[in-house]
């Protein structure tokens, strides 16, 4: 059966309604990060900002929230201790389409940022990360990115916390991360010995 124009007109209004609801009147936010005092900082800020915030620090305590709740934002760690955070967002998605979400990383990966945006979620951040970051994020206008962050991480930051990450999953094994990164061992000793970059 052919839909009407007015029944047309009528759905666009309802999921414009639908966005306005989410973007300008409800701020419930889901916050999913396995950063114990990370995810309590970002959790107060954001609540001094205006959300209501419920946590998780796993993808399955994340999953049990939002099986009694559907958030209207979500921010949620791409990492987690028991999975993959995107999980998360397109359980939240299931739950309710018009829910604006984004993830957080450790580390720059394009792949993963198009995987993160197939899913639903709205953008891509890198951490170390701050609420203002975060919220220009979720409030972004519909196909508007966010204002790029004033302070963002350098290239050389950016590279060494790369390192840093893989040193620590390689339980700070030096010749095995070298191997993994396909760096000479004694060039990553040198990073290693320095300060992290600004």
């Amino acid at each position: 059966m052919a839909t009407t124009l007015a029944e047309k007109t009528t759905m666009a209004e309802k999921t414009n309604a639908d966005r306005n609801a989410t973007s300008a009147g409800e701020r419930t936010l889901l916050i999913v990060e396995d950063d114990k005092s990370f995810l309590q900082r970002l959790a107060r800020a954001m609540e001094g900002r205006g959300f209501t915030v419920m946590t998780a620090e796993s993808v399955a305590e994340g999953l049990i929230q939002l099986e009694t709740s559907s958030p209207a934002f979500a921010v949620v760690d791409m990492r987690l201790g028991d999975g993959n955070g995107l999980d998360v967002i397109s359980a939240l998605k299931r739950r309710r389409p018009d829910a604006r979400a984004i993830i957080l990383t450790g580390y720059g990966n394009i792949a993963t940022a198009v995987t993160a945006v197939k899913l639903g979620a709205l953008d891509y951040l890198a951490k170390p990360v701050d609420a203002d970051d975060v919220v220009n994020a979720l409030l972004a206008l519909e196909g508007k990115s966010a204002e790029p962050p004033e302070n963002p991480m350098s290239a050389d930051r950016v590279r060494w916390e790369h390192i840093q990450r893989i040193y620590e999953l390689c339980n700070r094994n030096v010749s095995e991360t070298a191997r993994r990164l396909n760096m000479h061992r004694r060039t990553l000793q040198r990073i290693l010995a320095k300060r992290a970059p600004k």
